[in-house]
């Protein structure tokens, strides 16, 4: 029998089509199809770092539905908890290396997610529980989804980590996102933020702001870009500085560097080497236009 992965992370993955070089989209010639998204990108370098990960979530019954599907389990994600629907696509995005990124993800089978999902997930055999401030702002059925996960995680006695990944398309106003994105921090044991995120969510300036505001996680985690990360740990705050690191493009470094802190906090390393290990991973991915590179494991 298979065994049950350490760590399930739930949410939206999509086709992500990016240049195979750092060039525009509008002119490049040669590009990657490839799964894209915060919860799958953080379960494949979790495996790429040895530890079983699986992602569960929706794609659509078509090519690039079974495509990412199928690229994922190369990986070595576990994917036994993927649906396939039938009436809604797949969702796709595009990098345009050093100009941000376009969704079409409107109406995607992920957004069709909802509470009656999480009877089929097997949280009673992980070690951890991963999401991200992503699926609560698909729609009215994703964010009753993220309440039902927190819930069964919570009578399983199941850790959660939540990235608050602030995406602020997605949301109706800043007001709507700073209130609920804070109220899903409260509940989790370990939080990811940008300080930068928290700044325009909560006006927090510093680290130690976004601390006090979130003083319910027993483990809050501050990244701030090119300067460093500051974990805090119970009533201990350590500031581990970034590595000097060539940006192609920035976007999915959250995730790796998410992926490389957990993956040392599973292993019980301390404080400043869980932050080593995020940045780690995470210079990485800043320098490929691919959320997760095609590298050797390990």
């Amino acid at each position: 029998m298979t065994a049950l992965p350490e760590v399930l992370a739930v949410g939206e993955t999509m086709a992500l089509v990016a240049p195979a070089l750092a060039e525009p989209l509008e002119t490049a010639a040669d590009f990657h199809l490839d799964p894209g998204g915060a919860e799958a990108n953080v379960a494949s370098h979790l495996t790429a770092l040895g530890r079983r990960a699986a992602w569960a979530g929706a794609v659509g019954d078509d090519a690039l539905g079974r495509r990412i599907v199928r690229q994922l389990a190369d990986r070595g994600v576990d994917t036994r908890w993927v649906t396939a629907d039938a009436d809604a696509p797949t969702g796709v995005y595009f990098k345009d290396p050093g100009r941000g990124v376009r969704y079409y993800r409107q109406g995607s089978a992920a957004s069709r997610l909802g509470p009656s999902f999480v009877a089929g997930l097997p949280l009673g055999g992980v070690r951890l529980l991963h999401l991200s401030g992503i699926t609560p702002a698909l729609s009215p059925s994703c964010d009753a989804l993220v309440d039902a996960l927190l819930d069964a995680a919570a009578a399983a006695g199941v850790p959660v980590s939540f990235d608050v990944n602030h995406r602020p398309a997605l949301w109706t106003s800043t007001d709507a996102a700073a209130r609920r994105l804070r109220a899903l921090a409260g509940r989790v044991d370990l939080v990811f933020v940008g300080l930068d995120e928290a700044a325009g969510l909560w006006g927090a300036e510093t680290a130690d702001d976004v601390r006090a505001l979130l003083p319910g996680p027993p483990i809050v985690v501050v990244k701030d870009g090119g300067v460093g990360a500051t974990g805090f740990d119970a009533d201990r705050a350590v500031h581990e500085p970034a590595l000097a690191a060539e940006v192609v493009e920035a976007v999915g470094a959250g995730d790796a560097f998410a992926a490389g802190y957990l993956a040392e906090w599973l292993g019980g390393a301390p404080p400043a080497e869980r932050l080593r290990a995020g940045h780690e991973r995470a210079v990485l991915v800043l320098g490929d236009t691919a959320d997760f590179p095609r590298l050797p494991r390990g």
